[in-house]
């Protein structure tokens, strides 16, 4: 049973920076499809960004391209969110998740293991 744990989150000003980790036990990551995905208040959990196994390809939502990046170190089993240019809307719960499948899924249902997210929370 693959465990996550994320760590990174907090409070920061529109525009600074944050870095998000997660850190897998129980499983190899090296197989596992990993995504990042993220929940606001009020509002449904949705697709932040996903990287391939071999962490080459990365895809992104919309509303975060060109400012966040995706990472994953294998050797580590770790997955990182590097978010840059925060605004007020990245405020959310953000989650790190994992498939055994080693696909790069956008939808939840293709995720069965999920961390237990940490807040980011982004001031105006």
């Amino acid at each position: 049973q693959v465990q996550l744990v994320e760590s990174g989150g907090g409070l920061v000003q529109a525009g600074g920076s944050l870095r998000l980790s997660c850190a897998a036990s129980g499983g190899t990551l090296s197989y596992f499809g990993m995504a990042w995905f993220r929940q606001a208040p009020g509002k449904e959990r949705e697709f932040v960004a996903t990287v391939s196994v071999s962490g080459a390809i990365s895809s992104y939502a919309g509303s975060v391209q060109g400012r966040f990046t995706i990472s994953r170190d294998n050797a580590n089993n770790t997955v990182a969110l590097q978010m840059n240019n925060l605004k007020p809307e990245d405020t959310a719960i953000y989650y790190c998740a994992a498939n055994p499948w080693g696909s790069a899924r956008t939808d939840t249902a293709g995720y069965p293991y999920w961390g237990q997210g940490t807040q980011v929370t982004v001031s105006s």
